[in-house]
């Protein structure tokens, strides 16, 4: 994983840019997001495998299932990717561009796991105290871990809070060790 995220972040930096320069940040980031879920998908995957194809066969049927065969960005970026072999780090290129993308809006990402689903007014009421607490603006990225028992904990960067049923037994435990 760390391999393909070295080798997907230039790439990721590059089409930023050019996002950024044509102001087109919100286009490219439903265009990346498009092409990673077709590299996902396991048929797809198999063709990009295959000697079989050239680089251009597989760029041609990347680009129209995408429906950007007209696009002279998008056909550019997907064939230089079919041609060095990295259409299949399409979703790391995507992830990056998002994270560049929160980054230039000032969007930070709240990791948020939670003993039990949470409910959409719960998850706009949590979201609101966050956003205050942090002073910027959050966008929402929630787990569920039966093992918290109840509560949440919620990490922002480095900074992590953590008001779970669990997370008080822990810091109960260590109190009393000491």
């Amino acid at each position: 994983m760390a391999e393909s995220v070295t080798i997907a972040r230039p790439y990721a930096q590059a089409i930023f840019r050019l996002a950024r320069e044509s102001r087109n940040l919100a286009e490219w980031s439903e265009r990346l997001q498009r092409l990673a879920m077709i590299a996902r998908d396991p048929e797809m995957a198999a063709v990009v495998r295959n000697p079989k194809f050239s680089s251009r066969q597989v760029s041609e049927l990347f680009l129209s299932i995408a429906g950007e065969a007209g696009n002279k960005e998008t056909v550019s970026f997907v064939t230089l990717l079919a041609e060095n072999e990295r259409l299949e780090i399409l979703s790391e290129i995507s992830e990056i561009f998002e994270q560049l993308k929160s980054d230039d809006e000032g969007v930070k990402v709240a990791l948020i796991t939670s003993a039990f689903p949470l409910e959409d007014s719960q998850l706009r009421l949590l979201m609101s105290q966050l956003e205050e607490h942090f002073g910027s603006r959050l966008q929402s990225q929630v787990d569920v871990d039966p093992s918290l028992i109840g509560g949440v904990r919620v990490a922002v960067g480095d900074q992590i809070l953590d008001a779970s049923v669990r997370g008080k037994l822990d810091a109960m435990a260590a109190a009393l060790k000491n």
